[in-house]
């Protein structure tokens, strides 16, 4: 993956950071893009190998197509997109959610998503070569009461399969990680806050320990990957079996073991 750039939107914390540092390992150089400046500057600063940030709202088309060809001059190409930019939001229903709050998720999380890939991806059509990564969630799979991140996350999984079909011919490959919770800075805020039960949080997974930053990365790094040159469309969980227990440890007959 040398002589590339890999871009990482929302990369100047948690899952971006990670998946950053990871791509910069392989020798690539890095363009970070978010709107923490001093977070998204210091770590292009760490990372070195000619890494870069750009400030950008995500949510903003033109903005985002700017920050495509200011990184694009830099040089050298971009060969990898991962999609981190994004939002969480709090339980409520749809009769009483906030419907300011909720377009402002959609903004950033889907449409920040679909900008990105637009802008990225006609570029490398024209090398016919890359790999774009979407973020989803895993709750994307099942409802869930966050009536803009739930529905907008599976909207973030069938635009990953509607790119790949029509990317593909160009030779770019497009995914997606559908993480549970993953332990970063904004979910401990959470949850020390009382707004996450860390407890029914750890009961609804097949694993004793959530996903770490550098879980996600290392997913992304595999898709964006020679490893991964037949794999296309695919949402892939990395939920510590999230997906697996949720529905088995409700079993109204009992689970058949005990701690």
């Amino acid at each position: 993956m040398s002589e590339a750039t890999a871009v990482v939107t929302g990369g100047a914390s948690g899952i971006g950071a990670a998946t950053a540092r990871r791509f910069a390992l392989s020798g690539m150089r890095v363009a970070v893009v978010d709107l923490n400046r001093e977070a998204g500057e210091a770590l292009a600063n760490e990372l070195g190998g000619g890494a870069s940030f750009h400030s950008c709202d995500v949510g903003d088309p033109d903005a985002v197509e700017r920050v495509a060809h200011a990184i694009e001059q830099e040089g050298p190409p971009v060969r990898v997109l991962f999609t981190s930019a994004g939002l969480i939001a709090n339980a409520e229903t749809v009769l009483d959610m906030d419907m300011e709050a909720h377009e402002r998720v959609w903004r950033v999380n889907y449409l920040g998503t679909v900008h990105a890939c637009r802008s990225f991806g006609r570029r490398m059509t024209q090398r016919r070569e890359g790999a774009i990564v979407t973020v989803s969630s895993i709750n994307s799979f099942m409802p869930l009461p966050l009536p803009a991140y739930n529905p907008g996350k599976a909207a973030v999984s069938r635009l990953t399969q509607l790119l790949a079909v029509e990317l593909g011919r160009h030779g770019i490959r497009v995914n997606s990680v559908a993480p549970t919770y993953v332990m970063t800075p904004p979910l401990r805020a959470r949850m020390d806050a009382g707004l996450r039960d860390e407890k029914k949080m750890m009961a609804v997974h097949a694993l004793d320990r959530l996903p770490a930053p550098q879980d996600i990365a290392e997913a992304v790094f595999f898709l964006c990957s020679d490893a991964a040159r037949a794999i296309t469309g695919v949402t892939l969980p990395v939920d510590s079996g999230w997906l697996a227990a949720v529905s088995y440890k409700t079993f109204a007959g009992g689970v058949p073991w005990t701690e």
